[in-house]
């Protein structure tokens, strides 16, 4: 850095002809859309782990009348590893908690998420998605990149590639992860892979400065930091003008403007005291409980109202009791994970309808595989469930989404698809629909061939998009 009279010199020299210098094309300018959509920002909510879906939002009354007997008919079109497994001996599964009918739709609903089901109507649900791998870091990766390979973009990047950002004192993709530690994968999650570097996520920390190494440092001003950075910019563009086109040092000259004018947004973003306390209530901060996510949640909202495109929120740790990766006691790991999540989701969705904010948010719920209806070996206390890559169940809700449609089904065990099985390209051409882009057209041309969150041909769940 440049400190003294002599630096203080310089950077008054520099400053004028950084200005001056040519401009680079702002890569998170905001960007038209290819069609009209009502949804300007998402919100994906990423359950780490594997939700069991005959727990939560499949209601399958034969596993209760099959429990600790084989199942009596095994989809034709259930395949590779589901398909070994069911052949050795098995006992089905049955579901500890109840379901009812909610809402106009009568969707059933697991006892479990009492505080979603009173907006079950907004929700639209998607049964039998396929993933290509069921083991949990290809899992993920496939559910957040598109591909079960490393080095992919997250598709938050994507968004942000395809959209822009409408806020340019704050990052345009934000992941807040869960405040007990990292997911599968760690930061590939929210990758921009081979995206152009700035279009990778902003980590947003649960305690401290909200962003590494944002802080000024002591003794520096505000006037002082802005020569300084104006003389970093102006060696930068030198640089890049020496270089040619270089997609990370473009990132580095607009993240250090970013982090200066973030210095004051980021942490007026965090600063929940002006929230009344009947908004924290709805979103669970005054329950240890439901603290953690509520906060991640309310955040997700405050950004949705300064303008950001996309934000990750990560619940559950690894592979572990605070995850959801239930293969011992699925009953009292359901009760334990929906029960810091229901609140806090209900909460999201109430405050933004309210606020007039869910036609413009795509609120999306995921997780990276469903879990087994069945147990090889016999069923015993605390039983829990396996992977199950054939039966992932997402829900929608905001925008465009046709509240209390569904789309797909699953056989009466939930093992896999009851027909076509979905891939899960066709949910992430559905979630860029109805952010108003196309899928065979936001491509980047990387390693010799065209490239695509969607990778080849996919088909839009029209069903789902009023």
């Amino acid at each position: 850095m440049f400190h003294g009279f002599g630096g203080l010199a310089l950077t008054g020299l520099l400053a004028r002809e950084a200005r001056a210098a040519s401009v680079i094309i702002d890569p998170l300018a905001g960007k038209a859309p290819s069609f009209p959509r009502k949804a300007k920002n998402c919100i994906m909510l990423f359950m780490c782990g594997g939700v069991s879906q005959v727990d939560s939002f499949e209601y399958k009354p034969k596993l209760n009348e099959f429990h600790g007997k084989r199942i009596p008919h095994i989809p034709k079109i259930a395949s590779g590893e589901l398909q070994g497994r069911l052949t050795f001996d098995h006992q089905c599964v049955g579901s500890p908690f109840k379901f009812q009918q909610h809402g106009q739709s009568r969707r059933y609903i697991s006892e479990l998420f009492p505080n979603l089901a009173r907006h079950v109507d907004d929700l639209a649900f998607i049964h039998g998605i396929q993933v290509d791998n069921q083991n949990h870091g290809p899992a993920t990766l496939h559910v957040a990149t598109g591909s079960q390979f490393p080095g992919s973009p997250s598709v938050g990047s994507w968004v942000q590639y395809g959209l822009g950002s409408t806020n340019q004192n704050l990052p345009g993709y934000v992941v807040i992860q869960d405040p007990r530690g990292a997911p599968t994968n760690g930061a590939a999650v929210w990758s921009n892979g081979y995206l152009p570097a700035t279009y990778q996520g902003t980590f947003l920390r649960p305690t401290g400065t909200p962003i590494v190494d944002l802080a000024r440092p002591q003794g520096v001003s505000a006037a002082q930091q802005r020569q300084e950075f104006d003389a970093l910019a102006w060696l930068n563009r030198r640089h890049l003008g020496d270089e040619g086109k270089d997609s990370e040092l473009e990132a580095r000259i607009r993240a250090y403007e970013l982090a200066f004018r973030m210095q004051s947004a980021a942490p007026e973003l965090v600063d929940l005291s002006g929230e009344t306390e009947e908004t924290k209530a709805l979103y669970g901060l005054d329950n240890s409980k439901t603290a953690g996510f509520g906060r991640q949640c309310l955040l997700a909202r405050r950004l949705v109202e300064r303008g950001v495109r996309h934000t990750l929120l990560l619940h559950g740790v690894q592979i572990g009791k605070d995850s959801w990766d239930d293969h011992g006691n699925v009953k009292d790991g359901m009760i334990k994970h929906s029960r810091e999540v229901d609140l806090p989701v209900a909460g999201l969705l109430a405050d933004l309808k309210r606020r007039g904010l869910l036609d413009e948010t795509l609120v999306v719920w995921a997780s990276e595989m469903g879990r087994t209806s069945f147990v090889n070996g016999a069923v015993g206390d605390n039983v829990g469930r396996d992977h199950n890559g054939h039966a992932l169940c997402m829900w929608m809700a905001g925008g465009n989404v046709k509240g209390g449609a569904t789309v797909g089904a699953t056989d009466d065990y939930s093992l896999c698809a009851a027909d076509e099985p979905i891939p899960i390209r066709d949910v992430h051409a559905t979630l860029l629909n109805l952010l108003g882009l196309d899928d065979e057209n936001l491509t980047y041309h990387y390693a010799g061939r065209i490239r695509r969150l969607t990778d080849i041909r996919a088909n839009v769940l029209k069903q789902m998009i009023a």
